[in-house]
């Protein structure tokens, strides 16, 4: 775990501890945490499942806020991209392509 990984970790939960309880069900909190620490804790996503998994349904989560109009969607892509920082940097060829 870098200390890139557990700054974005923290700027995750603080975003719950802001935005929760006025703009997230509990569910949604629940998957955004589940998340988070799935990747805090993962050492290769590509090969981690429940990260991956966890990953894409936040992905999906941030995607409905916005369309929904709950969110901005400024706030759910920081929240996507701290939630991905969260987790191992992917090696430089899987980046390229």
């Amino acid at each position: 775990m870098s200390p890139e990984r557990t700054l974005a970790y923290r700027r995750v939960i603080k975003t719950l501890i802001e935005l929760g309880p006025s703009k997230l069900l509990d569910v949604e909190q629940d998957r955004i945490r589940y998340a988070a620490d799935n990747l805090i804790f993962s050492s290769d996503v590509a090969e981690d499942v429940a990260a991956r998994e966890a990953l894409d349904d936040v992905e999906r989560l941030c995607h409905a806020l916005t369309d929904s109009g709950r969110w901005e969607r400024v706030t759910a892509e920081r929240l996507a991209n701290d939630l991905s920082a969260c987790g191992p940097k992917r090696p430089a060829e899987l980046r390229a392509a």
